[in-house]
């Protein structure tokens, strides 16, 4: 139907997937198979306007149109706008809403109240993309807060990929790309709804070792372990919790004495001592290698 469709209209343009940019010059059509097209108006008189009508699902966008920044960054980040060589701050932090909580419009309003500092989106999907923050003073919101505030206000589950400071414009297609890549990693490993650059190292490290050495790492450092799912979360809180038996046994509802006979159980089937640093990271890492 597309191939017939532009031998009437020169000017249609054609995407399997929606995406996040349109002209808004166009007039747009959905298929039955969810493919999306647009044709100028002026190539459109009344009966062929109708006919498309009928045959097919007028498509309105959910996203809201960009900004002249947004466009910019936009532009910058495809290839499409020259980078200016000047140093500028700023972070990408990744976002993920679940579906069909909240429309990308009513998004991009409350997080632009929730800031002091200049703040742009731009969309991947209807329930992803990337929040670009240019840094204008020291003073930043947590982006835990800003959770809350969503949760409690609007009432919507959010998670947040936080990426580091950057200070150079010309790397900012590679970042971008880095900030995509580690997101989708760290959302496989953590159910945390904020994460941070620095917590999802370690993530990124296993997701890149081969099979064959996570299977080793699992086998040397877990042994007779790797299989108990309940040992697995109780190293997990405790590490989480900064070594602190006391801070992990309230947080597993546990007696601290318990927690402590499981810790030193380990250590005697093992050799591997979870309260020393070094042995705690590789515990950590070989946990996680056995977590997917």
């Amino acid at each position: 139907m597309i191939e017939k469709l532009k031998r009437f209209f020169p000017s249609i343009q054609h995407y399997r997937t929606i995406p996040t940019k349109l002209n808004d010059k166009y007039k747009w059509f959905l298929t039955e198979d969810s493919q999306l097209i647009g044709i100028e108006p002026n190539e459109l008189d009344e009966k062929d306007n109708a006919l498309l009508h009928t045959l097919l699902k007028p498509y309105y966008s959910l996203f809201p149109k960009m900004t002249d920044a947004e466009e910019k960054w936009y532009e910058w980040i495809n290839n499409k706008r020259t980078i200016p060589n000047t140093n500028l701050t700023y972070r990408f932090v990744y976002f993920q809403i679940v579906p069909n909580q909240i429309e990308p419009q009513t998004f991009n309003e409350a997080i632009r109240q929730l800031f002091d500092s200049e703040m742009h989106l731009l969309w991947e999907t209807e329930t992803t993309g990337i929040m670009i923050e240019v840094i204008e003073s020291e003073n930043t919101l947590s982006y835990k807060e800003i959770i809350d505030t969503l949760m409690s206000d609007l009432y919507i589950n959010i998670r947040f990929f936080v990426g580091p400071y950057q200070t150079e414009l010309p790397n900012v297609r590679q970042y971008y790309h880095y900030i995509l890549e580690w997101a989708k990693i760290s959302f496989l490993y953590s159910q945390n709804n904020v994460i941070t650059y620095l917590d999802a190292i370690p993530f990124i490290f296993v997701e890149q070792s081969n099979l064959s050495f996570k299977k080793t790492v699992i086998s040397l450092v877990l042994q007779e372990f790797q299989d108990d799912n309940e040992f697995a979360k109780i190293m997990e809180v405790f590490l989480e919790s900064n070594l602190n038996i006391s801070v992990a046994a309230k947080k597993l509802y546990m007696h601290r004495n318990s927690l402590q006979y499981r810790i030193d159980k380990f250590q005697e089937k093992t050799g591997i001592d979870v309260r020393n640093f070094h042995q705690a990271v590789s515990v950590y890492l070989a946990l996680l290698a056995n977590s997917k």
